[in-house]
Parts: structure tokens; C-alpha cells; sequence
């Protein structure tokens, strides 16, 4: 039993996930809107799978709001939210020089301007970098468009002022392929990540979803980063029948240009309350169904059981914060059906008329038994014992070699050197070094009214900052608050000279 929403009113509900005919489903009653049934994960043995990986509780000490009426109605964030924020956004403007059917923060869909001053953004970059008992360390820029502001570089510098490690800009990429000048500025005022939206390697996708063919300037947009050597992850919105037979394509497209993109974080399309339930249903990808056409379009070579929730992790932070003598700075203690991911490594064979293959880092890499391994190894240390952090890095070089299957891992990679590097450095740049070979594949399905479960909200690690002062979980934002708060800090766009 967990909480929903209506899809037509937006009123909490109490609802019901539960299995029937091998998928799971979610059920809820409105009393003016009736019942709605809903898939949640259309592979019950995948969802059970990711039960394993269920994620600790790790609240923050110093929750905005205290007193709540229950989730999901006071957000902001409140006493009864069971994780910190690991990634903050902020959305500085709902301009767009687009105007995509799909897209969920339109000015001109809304009819009114949304743009908090940099003082507004300065003081919910401090909001985020409050939280106890640890700071948030990575925000991205959202919108609306933020390339759109003329002042993006100022927030960009503004934030590494502010004290986070990892800056990056959701963006189309529009004006990142018509100056060229800019991704450079970028870099220079430290930004990490060029969060780019990317749908398809064809027109088709682009007119369907976006209203006009983009597919060359997304590709421009890649080049000028490539200059000002600023990463780049791919962001498909994954839509049936729109783009779901392109997920392999794209896949290849981010291995092509693996110098400079270093992940695709595929999001299956999200629903207003205006869809219809029937075409809700019909159009519906879930993270099986994601996870089902990687495995098909790689030709199996990276197959449905190669992923893991990112909950999965959590002995990753844990065994970092015991070797640190505190409690991990970040945590991905999110709901463990939020999302999945793995990377994935490359073997070409040089000959431009053949597929190279696709390498899971599980196909040579015992993760789970690294999980095992590291859970232990945490508990030694947290036992105390001298000397005890540098015996369990020796016993760590000796077991990490065996959880490997040297037959199957790429030729010049050095996995367990790799391993070793990131627990001993347990830094910033030993994670660069790891991923720098491999490319992220990863699913963040996002909830919307039809599939929304309180219980997932309540562990959500993706947060928006808002200008009174709120930190509001992803998926609430988006589903409940989006439009209230836009009203309140918004003015009508009739009245901007912009």
C-alpha cells in the first residue's frame, strides 16, 4: 500500500502496487474520477530483482518544513523525506527558443514569465549547500532553455563559488551549436557536464517530439564541445513508437563519439493529466521495457540483467565514508525502482563493415560480489583495530584480481588497478579516471500522476530548489508544485521587454 495521485484532479489517493500476469501494476479510486489502473514495471521478476538493492535511510537534519500533513502535500523539504539531495536543480528561466509538444515548462504554454534573479539563484544554492549533515555537491541548471539567459555563465561561475563539485546545464543544445564561443565560456567558469537533449540519430524523431528536424544541430553542439573538451551526456526522451527503435542507434552514436559524451541517460516520457488513460497505457515505456530493447538492439550483447538500480551502490559510499572515518558525503540512497544502470566498455576489431561488441562491465566484473566484499570490508573498519583501514586495502588488492574473468574483460584494461585507485584516492578526479573508458548507460524513469507511489518520493535524491526557500523532490515538483510555484515568482509574460 503506498499513496498516489488522481491523474485528473491531482487529489492524494491511497493505492495499491501489486503483481498480476507477470508485470506490476498500480491501482487507486478517485471518488469524483473513478478507478485507475496503471502498469508500474512491466516485468514483475525485474522489479522483484531490484528489491534486493532496497536503500538506507538518510534523512537530513534540518528539514524546511516540520509538522507534515503526510506526503506528498508539504513538500519542501519535510521531516518525513527519507534521503539528502545528490543532485539539485534550479530552473532559471521557462523561456525556450522551442516549443516541444512533450515538454513540461513552457512560458509560452503557460502565458507567463518565470526567471529568479541571481540573487534568488545565489540563495537557493546556499539553501542546497545547507543541508546537514552534508552540503549538496552537484546542481544543474534547468528550464525552460538556460541557455536562453544571457547571464548563464555568471550562475555557472556563481555555483562553483558556492562550493559544488560538479556543475552541469540540461539543455537542447540550440545555442551551444550557434556560438561556438559559448561552450568554451562554459568550461571556463566551471562547468562539468553538457546535460543534452538528444532523441534520435534521424530527423523523425525531432519532428515528432520537438516540431522540427534538430539532428544537425545537436551534432554541432557535440563539436563545439568537443573544442572546449566540456563532457557530455545524451538525454533521450523515450517515446513508443516515436523513438523506442532507435535506443541501439543512439547507444552507437555516444560509443562513436565516446572523446567527449561519457553516458545516455535514457527518460521515458512522463504524462500530463490531460493524457488519456487509454493512451497512457499505449504509449507507456516502463524501465523493463527499456531495459528489454537495449538487449534486443545491442544484439544481446548487453543483456536485461547487466543493469542495477542505483541503490545498488550504496556499499560503494559506505565503504569511501568508513575509509574517510565518517558518514559518506554522498549517497545514492535512492528508491531502488527509480532508475537502473551499467557501463559498458567497447572492443573494436577494426574493420569498419562489422559491429564492435559491447562489453558490460558485469561480464568480467563480479559486481555483486564487490558489493559483498565492500560490505564487509566496512564492517572491519567500522570495528576498529590498528592499522586496520591499511590491512583491509591489502586485503582489497588481493581480492579484487579474483572477482575478475580475465577472458572477457577488454584488453588493455586494468580493472583491479582502476578499483584500487578510486578507494585509495576517494577522489573527484579517480572517478574520471574510472569512467573515462567506459560509457554509462543508465534509465531514470520519471513518475507522473498515473504511476506516481509516495514511497518512491519519499527516497527521491534529484531535488528542485525554489525561490521561498523550498527543496522539492523531483517528482513532485513536476506532478503537484510546478505550477504554483511558477505563479507565485512568475509575471505575466506580456509585461517582460525579453
Amino acid at each position: 500500500m503506498t499513496k498516489s495521485l488522481c491523474p485528473v484532479c491531482s487529489k492524494p489517493l491511497d493505492a495499491e502496487v501489486y503483481e498480476e500476469d507477470g508485470k506490476i501494476l498500480i491501482k487507486k479510486t478517485c471518488d469524483e474520477h473513478g478507478e485507475f489502473v496503471n502498469t508500474y514495471w512491466s516485468s514483475a521478476d525485474l522489479y522483484n530483482r531490484a528489491n534486493k538493492y532496497e536503500p538506507s535511510i538518510r534523512s537530513v537534519e534540518n528539514p524546511m518544513v516540520q509538522g507534515s500533513f503526510g506526503c506528498p502535500n508539504d513538500c519542501g523539504l519535510c521531516e518525513n523525506h527519507e534521503t539528502s539531495t545528490v543532485l539539485g536543480l534550479i530552473d532559471v528561466t521557462n523561456r525556450c527558443n522551442l516549443k516541444c509538444p512533450i515538454c513540461f515548462a513552457n512560458a509560452a504554454a503557460s502565458g507567463r514569465l518565470y526567471e529568479p534573479t541571481q540573487d534568488e539563484i545565489r540563495d537557493m544554492l546556499r539553501n542546497l549547500r545547507n543541508l546537514k549533515p552534508h552540503p549538496t555537491p552537484a546542481i544543474q541548471y534547468a528550464g525552460g532553455e538556460p541557455t536562453v539567459r544571457k547571464d548563464l555563465v555568471e550562475l555557472v561561475a556563481m555555483a562553483k563559488e558556492e562550493g559544488f563539485t560538479h556543475v552541469q546545464i540540461a539543455t537542447n543544445g540550440l545555442r551551444l551549436a550557434r556560438k561556438e564561443e559559448l561552450p568554451k565560456q562554459l568550461k571556463e567558469a566551471g562547468l562539468n557536464t553538457v546535460y543534452l537533449s538528444f532523441d534520435g540519430v534521424t530527423p523523425e524523431p525531432y519532428i515528432a517530439s520537438r516540431g522540427k528536424d534538430l539532428l544537425d544541430q545537436k551534432k554541432k553542439a557535440i563539436e563545439n564541445c568537443r573544442k572546449a573538451g566540456l563532457g557530455v551526456v545524451l538525454v533521450p526522451t523515450l517515446v513508443k513508437g516515436i523513438n523506442d527503435h532507435q535506443v541501439g542507434d543512439i547507444i552507437k552514436f555516444a560509443f562513436d563519439n565516446r572523446d567527449i559524451i561519457y553516458g545516455v541517460n535514457f527518460q521515458p516520457v512522463s504524462f500530463s493529466g490531460r493524457t488519456p488513460t487509454d493512451q497512457v497505457e499505449e504509449q507507456r515505456v516502463t524501465i523493463p521495457d527499456f531495459l528489454q530493447l537495449v538487449e534486443e538492439q545491442t544484439y544481446g550483447d548487453v543483456k536485461t540483467t547487466d543493469f542495477y538500480s542505483p541503490s545498488a551502490v550504496e556499499s560503494v559510499s559506505r565503504f569511501i565514508g568508513a575509509m574517510e572515518g565518517e558518514d559518506p558525503s554522498v549517497t545514492l540512497n535512492c528508491h531502488q525502482h527509480c532508475g537502473v544502470g551499467t557501463y559498458v566498455f567497447i572492443e573494436e576489431d577494426g574493420d569498419e563493415n562489422t559491429l564492435n561488441k559491447l562489453i558490460p562491465i558485469t561480464r568480467f566484473l563480479d559486481v555483486e560480489k564487490l558489493f559483498e566484499l565492500l560490505n564487509n570490508y566496512s564492517d572491519r573498519i567500522e570495528n576498529g583495530g590498528f592499522g586496520i583501514s591499511k590491512r583491509v586495502l591489502a586485503r582489497a588488492a588481493k581480492d579484487f584480481p579474483k572477482l575478475i574473468n580475465k577472458s572477457e574483460k577488454p584488453e588493455d584494461l586494468n580493472i583491479s588497478r582502476i578499483l584500487l585507485n578510486v578507494f585509495t584516492k576517494r577522489s573527484y578526479d579517480a572517478l574520471g579516471d574510472f569512467s573515462k573508458d567506459a560509457m554509462l548507460i543508465s534509465c531514470m524513469h520519471f513518475m507522473d500522476a498515473f504511476n506516481f507511489d509516495e514511497d518512491r518520493v519519499k527516497k527521491c535524491v534529484i531535488h528542485y530548489a525554489t525561490p521561498d526557500g523550498r527543496i522539492i523532490p523531483f517528482c513532485t515538483m513536476n506532478s503537484m508544485y510546478r505550477e504554483s510555484v511558477e505563479e507565485m515568482f512568475s509575471t505575466p509574460l506580456k509585461s517582460s521587454k525579453d
